[in-house]
């Protein structure tokens, strides 16, 4: 065989020995013919291959994903994205915002570290959670991810992710070959959700009576009056969310109770899913085998607590009830009213009701909702951990609105930056 031939013989053979150490992910420097390393080596002359190509995850051992965020007002959405994160390894380690790093990045948090971490813990589908994780995925930080949390990969979804200077925070995971993406879920955020409230501040300022026509009619079919009218508005708007079966089965645990299982049911409006929800569903849940909670109607819901709720519509409220690792089953749009066929249908053992509630004088009210319950000797109120309400959620907003304000406004001009920066032009 001549000199040609075997130059291309060797060469041939290193291109299928290097397809297969990158098919592989092969981290040491193996020597071969045309003397070059696969990790190459600027001294040398050789290629220097990216820094992820350096990295082999250990095999016989869980795929190990990391996903971070703010998670403040806890959502359908968040929960969506921490579902798809989790699908894509065998563990799902989450880490959470500390409130400092929330403040300088985008304002003020709405709920406090403490209830983000219950929150987030309390999702179904998250196995570790890391509280006071930085906003921005630092060099140190994402060393200690992969040396201390054995992280394989860092989940993000496809919305930018953006510093107050208009960079990504994922720039040096995606360097590193390390970062995997999701599909954000669409119609819905947290600034999204602080903006229907505050619709709802600036609409009760106007009129009563508007409000309770105008205002009940916007929820109802998911837009704002201001924008139909020209008004102005402040860029926000009101659910646009569309249910699909699919969607709901992907929440859903798809099993029943057993034929012998003590069944325990609780209902409510359950809107802006917060900490007081998640704590008295767990010691509901405590109680029996299996938890079944009713979620109220919209219309029933802005009957009994008025025309400017609920903030979140049936089924953005269902979504988030049914991530929670507490619950079992929800029943969506149950009725008010407990009856003795609804207890014999679902074989309820015990209805139960927390001591904080929006309602929590229903038994001195005419038509108590939970009056054959009590008859049967079935109903236990249970003492709520928290002193929590989605009023409570409500009147930080509304106690605080103009910082909230200026937080969209900041969160809405770093966004610009990032797009501008890649070259997008805004069709303003």
């Amino acid at each position: 065989m001549g000199l040609e031939d075997g130059n291309s013989e060797n060469a041939r053979s290193w291109a299928r020995f290097l397809a297969t150490c990158l098919a592989g992910g092969v981290v040491v420097a193996v020597g071969v013919g045309v003397g070059v390393s696969l990790l190459g080596s600027q001294e040398r002359g050789g290629p220097q291959l990216p820094l992820g190509l350096r990295w082999r995850r250990k095999k016989n051992r869980p795929v190990r994903v990391y996903m971070d965020g703010c998670f403040d007002m806890m959502h359908y959405g968040h929960c969506n994205a921490l579902r798809q994160a989790r699908a894509l390894g065998d563990q799902l380690v989450v880490g959470v915002v500390s409130d400092a790093e929330i403040i300088v990045n985008k304002g003020p948090p709405v709920t406090p570290l403490n209830e983000r971490m219950i929150m987030v813990n309390a999702v179904k589908w998250v196995d570790e959670v890391i509280p006071d994780a930085p906003y921005a995925i630092t060099e140190e930080f994402m060393k200690k991810l992969f040396d201390e949390y054995n992280i394989d990969y860092i989940i993000h979804g496809d919305d930018p992710c953006v510093l107050p200077d208009g960079t990504d925070a994922y720039a040096l995971a995606k360097k590193a070959g390390r970062y995997k993406q999701i599909k954000r879920t669409e119609g819905v955020s947290s600034t999204d959700i602080v903006g229907r409230m505050l619709l709802c501040v600036r609409e009760r300022s106007v009129s009563e009576i508007q409000q309770h026509s105008s205002l009940q009619r916007q929820f109802s079919h998911g837009h704002s009056q201001k924008f139909e009218d020209g008004g102005s508005g402040s860029g926000t708007r009101v659910s646009h969310f569309l249910p699909t079966s699919r969607r709901i089965v992907q929440f859903s645990n798809g099993k029943g109770p057993e034929s012998d299982a003590r069944i325990i049911y609780i209902d409510g409006a359950f809107d802006l899913f917060h900490a007081g929800h998640v704590e008295i569903l767990r010691k509901a849940r405590e109680l029996g085998d299996f938890l079944l909670v009713g979620i109220h109607t919209d219309q029933t819901v802005s009957a009994n607590r008025g025309a400017h709720r609920p903030i979140m519509n049936l089924h953005e409220r269902s979504l988030s009830v049914l991530a929670c690792r507490h619950v079992d089953e929800v029943i969506i749009g149950a009725p008010w009213v407990i009856s003795k066929d609804m207890l014999t249908t679902f074989n309820i053992s015990l209805v139960v009701h927390g001591t904080v509630a929006e309602n929590s004088n229903f038994e001195k009210e005419e038509g108590n909702p939970y009056e054959v319950p009590i008859n049967l000797g079935i109903f236990k109120v249970l003492e709520s951990p928290l002193d929590i309400t989605t009023s409570t959620i409500i009147r930080r907003i509304v106690s605080n609105h103009e910082a909230y304000q200026k937080r969209n406004e900041k969160k809405a001009a770093s966004e610009k930056r990032y797009y501008e920066s890649k070259g997008y032009v805004s069709g303003d």
